[in-house]
C-alpha cells in the first residue's frame, strides 16, 4: 500500500531534545570538554556581569553557539541564529531548549563584545590545553611557530592618503578611483574602514592586502594549537609574536625546540630562542646571506624531525580558512579579529579530540 504524503500537525512532542542527538555523535565528546572548561571560567564570567538588572545572554551559550559557527562554517552571526531557529543538533549544542527563543543577531554580537575586554578566547584556550584529557595528548618538549595572512574585511579603495589627497568625486557611495602610478604604502596611507588593517605581502610575488597576521605555536605530537595571536601586519610581526607566546607558554623552566621556517632565521631571534632556554629548530636561509643556524643545531637528529614535524603547523591555518572562517572573516578591529582568530584555533583543538581519545580508549 503506497503511504500518504499528507502532513498532520502535531500538538506535542514527547522525545527529548537529548535523545535525538546519536550517542556516539562526536559533538557528544566535544561538548562534555567544552562544558568542563566553561565551567572552570565560571569566576571570569562572574567578573564581567553586574549583580542585578535584566539578564544578558549566558556567556557559556555565546562561547558554545561561536564554537558552532566555527565548526559548521557559518559565515556570520545573522546567518548562525537562523540556523538555530531549526536545528536541533545547534539548539541541543548550545544548550537551548526546543521552544526557546533565539536571540536577535544584534543583540548577540553585543553580548559577544563583552567577553572581547575579558580575553576570554585566550583564557579558553589555556583552560582547555589544562583539561585531563587534552593535556595527556600534548607534547611538552617539542612545538613549532609560524604566522599567516589574514584579511582584513575592507578594501582597496578605502585605503586613502591620510593628508586626504586623490579623494574619489563625490559621485555616490562607491566612486570611481583610478589607482594606476599611485604610490602606497602604510606610512602614507590609511584605510578608512579599518584602520589597523595594514597594506602587507607575505612573500615576494604576493599581492599586497590589507590584512592582520595571525600565529600559532603548535605541540608537534599531534600538532594541537597550544598559543595563538593576532596583530597588525609587518615584516617581524611572526617573529615578535613566536617570542611572546613562546615565553608565555613556557617562560623558560626547561629546555624545549622550536621548530619554523626560513622566515625565522636571523640572528636576533636565534639569540633570543637560546637566551630563553629554547632550541632553535629554524630551517636555513641561505639564499643571500649566511644563516645564523649552524652546525651545533643542525647535526642534532632533533633538527630533522623537527623540520619534517614544523610542517604540522600549517594544518590550522589550512582548516580556519577553509572551515572556520578565516579566510575572509566579516570582523573590524584587531581585538575583534584577534578574539575570533584564538577561539577559531580552539575550535580546531576541539574537533581532533573525538579522534585522538577514541584511540586511546
Amino acid at each position: 500500500m503506497r503511504g500518504s504524503d499528507q502532513r498532520t500537525g502535531e500538538l506535542f512532542s514527547y522525545v527529548d531534545i537529548e535523545d535525538r542527538v546519536p550517542a556516539k555523535h562526536p559533538l557528544r565528546l566535544i561538548r562534555r570538554i567544552v562544558n568542563d572548561v566553561l565551567a572552570k571560567l565560571d569566576g571570569e564570567f562572574g567578573k564581567l556581569y553586574a549583580a542585578e538588572g535584566r539578564p544578558s545572554i549566558a556567556p557559556e551559550r555565546l562561547l558554545r553557539a561561536l564554537l558552532l559557527q566555527a565548526f559548521y562554517t557559518i559565515r556570520s552571526e545573522r546567518q548562525l541564529m537562523e540556523q538555530l531557529h531549526y536545528n536541533l543538533l545547534y539548539r541541543w549544542f548550545v544548550g537551548l531548549g526546543v521552544d526557546d527563543p533565539v536571540w536577535v543577531p544584534t543583540v548577540f554580537t553585543k553580548n559577544r563584545d563583552r567577553l572581547l575586554e575579558a580575553d576570554v578566547a585566550r583564557k579558553f584556550l589555556c583552560e582547555l590545553l589544562s583539561h585531563k584529557e587534552v593535556r595527556a595528548l600534548l607534547s611538552d618538549e617539542h612545538f613549532s611557530v609560524d604566522g599567516t595572512q589574514v584579511a582584513a574585511w575592507a578594501s582597496m579603495k578605502s585605503f586613502v592618503a591620510k593628508d586626504g589627497s586623490g579623494e574619489p568625486p563625490s559621485s555616490g557611495r562607491n566612486g570611481e578611483r583610478d589607482f594606476h602610478g599611485e604610490r602606497r604604502s602604510n606610512a602614507t596611507h590609511a584605510s578608512n574602514t579599518d584602520p589597523e588593517a595594514k597594506l602587507y605581502k607575505k612573500g615576494k610575488g604576493k599581492e599586497a592586502k590589507l590584512s592582520f597576521i595571525g600565529n600559532v605555536m603548535t605541540e608537534n605530537r599531534n600538532g594541537f594549537v597550544v598559543a595563538a595571536d593576532l596583530r597588525e601586519a609587518s615584516g617581524t610581526a611572526e617573529r615578535a609574536a613566536a617570542r611572546a607566546m613562546i615565553v608565555r607558554y613556557s617562560p623558560g623552566n626547561q629546555r624545549i625546540t622550536v621548530g619554523a621556517d626560513k622566515g625565522f632565521d636571523t640572528a636576533e631571534f636565534v639569540a633570543d630562542m637560546r637566551a630563553f632556554n629554547v632550541s632553535p629548530h629554524v630551517a636555513q636561509n641561505t639564499t643571500h646571506r649566511r644563516s645564523a643556524i649552524d652546525g651545533r643545531t643542525t647535526r642534532h637528529r632533533g633538527y630533522e624531525i623537527s623540520q619534517r614535524k614544523r610542517k604540522l603547523v600549517e594544518e590550522p591555518f589550512g582548516w580556519g580558512k577553509t572551515i572556520g572562517g578565516l579566510a575572509r572573516p566579516m570582523l573590524r578591529g584587531a581585538k575583534r579579529l584577534a578574539f575570533k582568530f584564538i577561539l577559531t584555533m580552539a575550535a580546531y583543538d576541539l574537533i581532533k579530540l573525538p579522534r585522538l581519545i577514541g584511540m586511546a580508549a
